[in-house]
């Protein structure tokens, strides 16, 4: 079969289209020809190193297509059945056929979603569900902040505050191009980042906010913190920026009453399966249903270099999709 490898550590020029043994799936698994594989900064990470992986490695956390064939034990499931699916734990969407464990596999027949919506909806809308839902805990009429609203994570998150009650949602963006798209994803103001400290006061009455989520990391992290209100949440999704690693004291948290939190969607997959699948399921439905909007932008598999490119640069707004 057809994959994007990583062969070495490195930049988006060392992705290579290669051949690789079609895998099978064992108990429990599902196999699955794969018609559009998303791209995510997850996966940059990879290629760089940052997330140590065996090489040649075949990048992909996210797929849709159809059941190619299924492992035992493995129910409710039909091989041609169109589905999207995680495949954050092993990676490997970047491929013809990738295998993933059954409970991170959500039908879609019937819900009349395209396929390259379905692609870009397990990762990103999948966290931001969990992350405001399980982690933030959110509770109806809070608000809520977003870094990078503008972003494929970014997006989701203020979409599915929305949907889960938020009160009020703000989001920030690097540039002032952005701000526009932003504000289509639900968001009630966008502001630049960088005028976040001096914009808190105005926006929530000098109150703070209940719950930030960062995923850029550098100066934002320090000013999610001080943008908190007391028994507010900051939920770490990320560090786009590649800045160094912010300290933060966890006696400034207990003077200020203040939580801070993380998520990675691949680290908590690999230990309840069944509770991301829950979620996935829960996004799949938002979208198919028109709760939630995803904006959509497709490339060839053999662009995966290129998407890899326009995710580093900061410059994507929505989801980039391989066309496998």
């Amino acid at each position: 079969m057809r994959a994007i490898t990583i062969p070495e550590f490195g930049g988006a020029e060392v992705l290579r289209l290669d051949e690789r043994p079609v895998p099978e799936p064992g108990p429990g698994q599902v196999s699955i020809d794969v018609e559009y594989a998303g791209a995510n900064f997850a996966e940059i990470l990879y290629r760089q190193g940052i997330a140590d992986v065996p090489l040649p490695f075949v990048p992909g956390i996210e797929v849709s297509g159809r059941v190619r064939a299924l492992g035992a034990d493995v129910d409710g499931l039909s091989p041609g059945q169109p589905v999207a699916a995680l495949t954050v734990v092993d990676s490997g969407g970047y491929a013809e056929v990738v295998v993933t464990s059954a409970d991170l596999v959500a039908p879609i027949d019937g819900f009349g979603l395209s396929p390259e919506v379905a692609a870009a909806v397990p990762s990103n809308s999948t966290t931001a569900f969990f992350a405001l839902d399980r982690v933030a805990r959110i509770e109806p009429g809070e608000s809520v902040l977003v870094h990078a609203a503008a972003g494929g994570l970014g997006s989701q998150l203020g979409q599915a505050a929305r949907l889960l009650g938020a009160g009020q949602v703000v989001g920030t963006v690097g540039g002032a191009a952005k701000t526009a798209v932003a504000r289509g994803f639900g968001y009630d103001e966008v502001v630049l980042r960088d005028e976040l400290p001096s914009r808190v006061a105005g926006l929530t009455g000098g109150k703070g906010f209940d719950i930030v989520v960062d995923m850029v990391g550098g100066p934002a992290r320090r000013a999610s913190l001080d943008a908190l209100a007391p028994l507010g949440r900051m939920i770490v999704l990320g560090n786009a920026s590649a800045a160094a690693d912010v300290p933060l004291s966890p006696n400034e948290l207990w003077l200020s009453t203040k939580t801070v939190a993380g998520f990675n969607l691949g680290a908590f997959t690999a230990v309840r399966p069944d509770e991301i699948g829950r979620a996935l399921r829960r996004a799949v439905a938002a979208a198919a249903f028109g709760d939630l909007h995803v904006n959509v932008e497709e490339l060839p598999l053999e662009s995966a270099a290129e998407a890899h490119r326009r995710i580093e640069s900061g410059g994507t707004t929505g989801k980039l999709v391989l066309k496998v």
